[in-house]
């Protein structure tokens, strides 16, 4: 269980590095806005690439925050029933979720939107507005996203079968095994 317990681990890195990067993006995403509502009402100068890099830093936040959202246990749970359970049946009820919804629908959904990505790659697609920015790269976000989360489920199946075989202790605030 060492050996993947230490998988889960690089993984939780990864995403935690991949956090503090969308944590970054709302910030410049907050300042390219703001810049630009200045200019447009200052100069009366406006640029559609400005406006798409908003959007793309969003979508990018969105795509890979999820992960990071998952990995510190601060995901949408609906809760009615995951409350009145043991703490045993919460690890079993997340484990069950992650493999059979979670992992599955993150990796058909990375699946089904690569061609999406491909088919912009290969013909280079630009924006249709006037001084719009290159497609293909926020294109990649879905997939890279979905696939993101997906290893993240994957870490998390390994903290709750560790947890579960009583090898090791899940941290609820932050999802970490504990020796």
């Amino acid at each position: 269980m060492r050996p993947l317990l230490a998988v889960s681990n690089a993984i939780d890195v990864l995403n935690e590095k991949i956090g503090y990067v969308c944590n970054l993006l709302v910030l410049l995403s907050c300042l390219v806005s703001a810049a630009n509502a200045m200019i447009r009402y200052a100069f009366s100068y406006s640029s559609n690439g400005w406006l798409e890099l908003q959007w793309y830093m969003f979508a990018v936040l969105v795509m890979f925050g999820a992960s990071y959202t998952f990995k510190r246990n601060e995901h949408v749970r609906v809760e009615i029933l995951y409350l009145m359970l043991s703490e045993r049946g919460q690890l079993w009820l997340d484990l069950i979720g992650t493999l059979f919804f979670l992992i599955p629908s993150c990796l058909l959904l990375a699946y089904l939107s690569w061609p999406f990505f491909m088919q912009a790659y290969h013909v280079s697609e630009m924006s249709g507005n006037a001084g719009g920015l290159v497609r293909w790269p926020i294109k990649f976000v879905i997939p890279a996203g979905f696939v993101m989360l997906a290893l993240q489920g994957v870490s998390e199946v390994i903290k709750r079968v560790a947890a579960l075989r009583g090898e090791t202790t899940i941290d609820a605030k932050y999802e970490r095994p504990t020796q």
